[in-house]
């Protein structure tokens, strides 16, 4: 199966920057250490005109991510194969190989549009481990699982959020995208210790990595793991993340 990993500070792609990065002048410094775009497909899938001419350009100039939310990896209802389907063309069309799902569930019988938080059982473990599996073989590459932002505690659980992660990734074999906000979010609004639930992660899983204003936390990650990993950033003020030394 395949796997591609990209390196180096990329840029979360909203509607309203496309016609700074299709101007944009080579030497421009508030775009020059960009290397790579993070795409959320349903924002563009089914679009045509001006509009697919231009994410055209910007995918042909840039590798990009498919940054998706709309799978329900733990969900109960059946994955949408005609989703997937879609997901797999529109990569295809834009040569997106490294693709990143929330690790949530977001539909039962019909879309919830929010990220609820998996129960955290050995069973759910399981039932996640086995659609990763269909994803990964429905879109031909392993995949990245990210830690999302919520706003309850799963009644049942067995174990901790960050050990919820670690047995899937093992599990299932995929890569680990790492959100740093969403994690700063949920441990604000939980009262955990952030750094305890990073060195409780597989850190050597995660090459991607989201990051908000929270430096000391990508310090960290950088410190605990290899140093060939993406960062993407949502704010293009942010863009300039200083490169590790080795």
């Amino acid at each position: 199966m395949k796997h591609h990993t990209l390196q180096g500070a990329g840029l979360a792609l909203r509607p309203a920057l496309i016609a700074t990065l299709k101007n944009r002048a080579p030497n421009n410094l508030q775009f020059s250490n960009l290397q790579f775009l993070e795409i959320t497909p349903a924002d563009w899938i089914g679009l045509s005109g001006q509009q697919h001419a231009d994410l055209m350009q910007l995918t042909q100039r840039y590798p990009s991510v498919c940054f998706s939310q709309s799978l329900s990896l733990g969900g109960p209802s059946p994955l949408d194969k005609q989703v997937l389907r879609d997901l797999r063309a529109f990569m295809a069309e834009h040569n997106i190989q490294v693709f990143s799902e929330a690790l949530a569930w977001s539909a039962d019988d019909a879309p919830l549009f929010i990220n609820l938080p998996i129960p955290s059982t050995r069973e759910a473990v399981g039932w996640t481990v086995s659609r990763i599996a269909q994803v990964q073989d429905a879109l031909g590459l392993r995949i990245g699982i990210r830690n999302v932002a919520h706003r309850m505690k799963p009644t049942q659980v067995q174990m901790d959020e960050a050990q919820f992660i670690s047995a899937v990734v093992k599990k299932a074999g995929c890569s680990l995208h790492l959100d740093l906000h969403a994690l700063t979010i949920n441990a604000l609004r939980f009262g955990f210790d952030p750094h305890a639930f990073l060195k409780a992660l597989p850190l050597a899983s995660v090459d991607y990595v989201r990051v908000g204003d929270d430096d000391a936390l990508l310090q960290e990650v950088l410190a605990r793991t290899h140093l060939r990993m993406a960062r993407c950033v949502d704010d293009v003020k942010q863009l300039k993340v200083e490169e590790p030394t080795c």
